[in-house]
């Protein structure tokens, strides 16, 4: 299977899957999540006409920056670290994975000597699992509320990542908590707060995820092959 053959097949698929749930497909964008992945299978995803691309890591991420000369839209979906913002600062397009104040703020602090903004997501642990970053659903309002606070910060949304299942089912349930809790935080109308984007659904259960809301999916190891 070629990567444009297997992109045709995902995005028939999260159609079928949106469609089934009253939705819009063009309501959910398709994150290629490209880590390991050379240059090429890029470029090869770019031509087959996917142009939002999700890396975990900085330093994977960095030079495909230089490499990929496409008009691609880069989003960092994994774990950051306070002191690597600075090597993607107004390179990115946005963030998934703010899950503490004090990296919002470097993000904010970077982007701002920029003069330019950067769209993030809030992640949200909603398994409580100790393996897996971000901040508790209480904490999420708290962290949306302070992040509303930065002038170059924009919160479009939460993110998250469900215990992994063999069954896609099993991870509904947490996907329609993220959706809830969007709903709740959308409800107290913070200032420049908009949760339009939900973050959620990989390759194993992104149908059940567009089913439950998702706006983002995450998809790698079916675009690309295993690693």
């Amino acid at each position: 299977m070629t990567i444009a053959s297997n992109l045709a097949r995902i995005n028939e698929r999260i159609r079928v899957a949106a469609e089934k749930a009253g939705r819009d497909p063009a309501s959910v964008r398709l994150v290629a999540v490209s880590k390991t992945r050379p240059a090429a299978d890029i470029v090869a995803a770019y031509n087959a006409g996917q142009t939002v691309f999700g890396e975990n890591y900085i330093q994977e991420l960095v030079p495909k920056l230089a490499e990929v000369k496409e008009a691609v839209q880069w989003h960092v979906i994994g774990h950051l670290q306070s002191n690597k913002v600075k090597y993607i600062a107004g390179q990115v397009a946005m963030i998934h994975s703010v899950d503490r104040i004090s990296l919002a703020q470097e993000i904010d602090r970077l982007w701002g000597k920029l003069g330019k903004s950067c769209d993030v997501l809030i992640q949200v642990n909603v398994s409580g699992e100790t393996t897996k970053s971000g901040t508790t659903e209480t904490g999420a309002i708290q962290l949306v509320r302070e992040c509303a606070l930065l002038p170059n910060l924009r919160v479009k949304g939460l993110m998250t990542m469900p215990p992994f299942f063999d069954d896609p089912e099993a991870a509904r349930p947490y996907f329609a908590e993220l959706r809830r809790l969007a709903e709740v935080i959308a409800a107290q109308q913070i200032a420049g707060v908009d949760m339009a984007e939900l973050s959620m659904g990989m390759s194993g259960d992104f149908e059940a995820a567009v089913q439950e809301g998702a706006t983002l999916v995450r998809v790698g190891t079916a675009i690309f092959g295993e690693r």
